[in-house]
């Protein structure tokens, strides 16, 4: 899959290759082309809206040491998936509360895995 020369703009890069420092980071990135290539957003608004989250956060008094660059890639993903409909911010934060109740229970090293538990707190 080709990508556009802004999608990889500000992303922690080894040589041409996107750099994924945790698991979740590798499925935000995922996630994002999947919903691209299924005609959610185009390429220009997802740039755009990476870069309205980016300023935000900066403005809030992120230190952009690069750190914190996939969590504002999930904060856009999640804002264009509620903002198309393909989602509701309500469902977004019902998942979001159970799978830190799944990875709260799970030891460390184990896979998460989200249970009906998980979305009744």
């Amino acid at each position: 899959m080709s990508f556009p020369s802004d999608l990889f703009a500000g992303m922690p890069r080894d040589g041409s290759e996107p750099v994924f420092r945790e698991p979740w980071e590798a499925h935000a990135f995922a996630m994002a082309v999947s919903l691209h290539a299924k005609g959610l957003f185009s390429w220009p608004e997802w740039a755009a809206a990476l870069a309205a989250q980016i300023t935000k956060a900066q403005a809030e008094g992120d230190a952009d040491v690069g750190d914190t660059y996939y969590h504002h890639w999930l904060a856009t993903l999640e804002s264009l998936v509620a903002r198309k409909g393909a989602s509701s911010e309500g469902e977004l934060a019902k998942y979001r509360d159970a799978w830190h109740s799944a990875a709260h229970r799970t030891p460390h090293g184990k896979p998460i895995e989200l249970l009906a538990q998980d979305f009744a707190g």
